[in-house]
């Protein structure tokens, strides 16, 4: 992938230098030998630049030869401070390729008690070199090349957003790659919406922290399509109710699995274009297949019509999954569930997809009998009827008819911000006080 690589203003580099005494007051030999400890210091202080700077990516061989180039330093001392902060300021976190070694450490031998397990995926809650991480085992989907994944790998590293879990680094052995995330505290969002042991508790019982919730994915989301990779279109693929953290106690949500389909090669290797049509096609593999298909990754009920067919991720897949995770965070219910059909006496597969737009066919009435109940009617009705429509309209059937993330993410604020007023302007009175004292 491409990587856009910015001139360093020399302002930066280059500190302010003490005034020098004329020449004049020194004699010749003196000068020629001052001269000859400047041009020494100066090689020096690259010499020590070379040791701090990580020779991993392009970037930092390219403010190595900038440096090169700039004025000599005062002094040694003063030019490792100097490049040690500028490191600081340009690479807060170098992107880790982790040995093996030390991932079979942290989880005993992977014989530590998952933190949470699937079908195509186990991961443990463990500690790395100080930090508190967890590290999530997945199986390459396509062959990949050294160099495609550690360039794959230091760009999502660099890539941060308030709404996205951070990559700390990976590991590969064999088939296997390792993916190390930061740790958050929290519960996904599935588990915050509905609670097993009590149906009728959430956390999210009031209108703001939804809608909280639905702005931070929305701008996580159109983060990882516009804005990582310096434009390039990257897809998340696994965008679900469960790879959602919601953090305490602040009830903020942030993306989980950040760059998985890139790293796992569950992408094509072409760079996508986030505005491009997108045109379905089978895929020669799904023909060699023949009626059993490609074996390709998704979860029921998030996948989009185009995904199931031809089994490629794009952008317009991950606004179809963002758009059933909003109707999920308005009705409380999930995604897709089987109900007991009593006159059939067999089982019936409910979608919220299809309770949505028959709650919105019926009007006002209809869509306040299917948003959660939870929430007690307490709720803008007219924001609630439009974060519907919004959702709708991300799970059209055409992928092209789906909207772009940015201009998702800049209508929910909108949201956000008309129901701040309306919780504003209907807060229930908190600041009296009731006395019991005889008077």
């Amino acid at each position: 992938m491409c990587k856009s690589k910015k001139k360093l203003s020399t302002q930066v580099m280059e500190p302010k230098q003490k005034p020098r005494r004329s020449s004049s007051s020194k004699s010749p030999a003196a000068a020629k030998k001052l001269s000859s400890l400047n041009d020494h210091d100066h090689q020096s202080s690259l010499s020590t630049s070379q040791n701090l700077i990580s020779p991993n990516g392009s970037t930092e061989s390219f403010i190595l030869n900038n440096l090169k180039n700039s004025q000599s330093w005062a002094s040694s001392k003063s030019s490792h401070h100097s490049l040690t902060s500028l490191k600081g300021v340009l690479f807060p976190e170098q992107p880790h390729i982790y040995n093996f070694t030390e991932i079979r450490s942290a989880t005993q031998n992977f014989l530590k008690d998952p933190f949470s397990s699937s079908s195509t995926s186990t991961s443990w809650r463990c500690v790395l070199r100080g930090q508190e991480m967890v590290v999530i085992q997945r199986k390459f989907r396509r062959p990949m090349e050294t160099d495609e994944l550690v360039d794959q790998v230091a760009m999502i590293c660099r890539s941060h957003h308030s709404s996205l879990i951070p990559l700390k680094g990976a590991s590969v052995s064999g088939n296997y790659i390792y993916l190390v995330y930061e740790y958050t505290q929290g519960v996904n969002l599935s588990e915050a919406l509905r609670n097993r042991r009590n149906p009728n508790f959430t956390v999210l019982s009031n209108w703001i922290s939804r809608i909280q919730i639905a702005s931070d994915i929305a701008h996580g989301l159109d983060y990882i399509h516009h804005s990582t990779g310096l434009g390039l279109g990257f897809v998340h693929n696994h965008i679900k109710s469960t790879s959602i953290i919601v953090t305490e106690p602040s009830f903020h949500a942030k993306i989980c699995h950040f760059g998985t389909a890139e790293l796992c090669g569950e992408t094509p290797s072409e760079i996508q274009d986030p505005d491009s049509e997108i045109k379905p096609k089978k895929s020669p593999e799904l023909k060699k297949c023949g009626s059993k298909g490609l074996k390709f990754e998704g979860t029921r009920g998030y996948m989009a019509p185009e995904f199931q067919w031809t089994g490629m991720a794009t952008v317009k897949s991950d606004v179809y999954a963002f758009g059933v995770v909003v109707l999920e965070l308005i009705s409380g219910k999930e995604a897709v569930k089987y109900e007991f059909d009593e006159e059939t006496g067999g089982y019936v597969r409910v979608s919220v997809i299809e309770t949505a737009v028959k709650a919105s066919e019926d009007g006002g009435v209809g869509l306040r009998g299917w948003v959660d109940k939870r929430l007690k009617d307490s709720y803008p009705v007219e924001v609630a009827e439009k974060l519907v429509r919004i959702g709708l309209e991300c799970v059209e059937t055409n992928p092209n008819n789906r909207p772009d993330m940015g201009r998702v993410a800049g209508r929910v604020s909108q949201m956000y911000l008309e129901s701040k007023t309306w919780a504003e302007k209907f807060a229930p009175l908190t600041d009296f006080t009731v006395s019991l004292a005889p008077r």
